[in-house]
C-alpha cells in the first residue's frame, strides 16, 4: 500500500465514523468529550405522544372498518351509522 492509498483509506474511515456518530446522535465538544445530541426535548416528547395517540385512533378506526367490511350483515343503514360514528370521533 503506497502512502496515497493509506491517506485515502484514513479519510474514508474517518468519514464513515463521523456519519455513524451523526446518525446515532453523538457529538463532541472542543475538548474531545462525547455528548448526546439527542437530549430529552420536551417538545419532541409531546410530539411523539401526539403521534402515538393519533396512531392509536387510526388503528381503532381501521379495526372498525375491517369489522364492517367482513361482516355478513349487508344492511346499508347500519354501515352508514357506523361510518357516521367514525366521522364524529375526529
Amino acid at each position: 500500500m503506497n502512502p496515497f492509498e493509506m491517506v485515502v483509506a484514513i479519510v474514508i474511515v474517518a468519514t464513515i465514523g463521523s456519519v455513524l456518530r451523526a446518525r446515532y446522535g453523538i457529538g463532541r465538544d472542543r475538548k474531545g468529550n462525547d455528548y448526546s445530541v439527542r437530549g430529552d426535548d420536551s417538545a419532541a416528547q409531546a410530539e411523539n405522544q401526539r403521534l402515538r395517540d393519533e396512531l392509536r385512533a387510526m388503528k381503532e378506526r381501521l379495526a372498525v372498518l375491517e369489522r364492517l367490511a367482513t361482516e355478513n350483515d349487508t344492511s346499508g343503514a347500519r354501515l352508514d351509522r357506523e361510518i357516521e360514528k367514525l366521522r364524529d370521533r375526529t
